[in-house]
């Protein structure tokens, strides 16, 4: 069967971003393998059903119908101009609330290879302009632990404003954790159709 080439496709000077396919379920698989230890302090316990290629292939047709029925658009990042190239990251808005409120949610990660070379910052620049003009999203919401200084760093040079802390916010790594809490409105919104 054809795979529909993805729905969002975001480039950068160094980065590639898509929705993958389920076709590319080993390419996500072997991200999140090679990067379990890496992303383990950072993100909710992974079952061992989410370490199976059947878990991704119905993983990414997910992504794709919820991009469609407007609840979320789940990128994976790229190298640029690398043949065959790896995964080295995710970017996720989920969670979209339409309304009064047109917000969502944003999560992200980068493979331990990859990271403090500014390619977050670079990837999200790219992706938050699309969620506000392309999705018209009004405002995006990203939360960290309070020891996370990459992550604070990272959302204050994209302009996220910290609203709040969290306390027992989500279960990660072994306990519930405190967030801080950010967000980032959109100066040029415009509803939606």
């Amino acid at each position: 069967m054809e795979q529909l080439p993805s729905p969002v496709h975001l480039s950068t000077e160094r980065l590639v971003l898509t929705m993958p396919a389920p076709s590319d379920a080993g390419r996500m698989l072997s991200y999140f393998e090679r990067n379990r230890q890496h992303l383990g302090p950072w993100e909710p316990p992974r079952t061992s059903e989410f370490y199976t290629l059947d878990w991704w292939r119905a993983r990414l047709a997910d992504n794709r119908r919820e991009h469609a029925e407007d609840r979320s658009m789940r990128l994976a990042i790229f190298p640029r101009g690398v043949p065959d190239r790896p995964v080295i990251g995710a970017v996720n808005f989920t969670s979209f609330i339409r309304g009064a409120f047109h917000a969502c949610l944003l999560g992200y990660s980068l493979d331990s290879e990859w990271v403090g070379r500014g390619l977050m910052h670079e990837a999200l620049e790219a992706c938050i302009a699309h969620t506000f003009d392309e999705l018209r999203i009004h405002r995006i919401m990203a939360n960290y632990m309070p020891h996370n200084q990459r992550s604070a760093k990272l959302l204050s040079g994209l302009g996220f404003a910290i609203e709040g802390l969290a306390r027992d916010y989500l279960y990660i790594d072994g306990d519930w954790r405190d967030h801080i809490l950010t967000s980032l409105s959109n100066p040029r919104w415009e509803p939606p159709g």
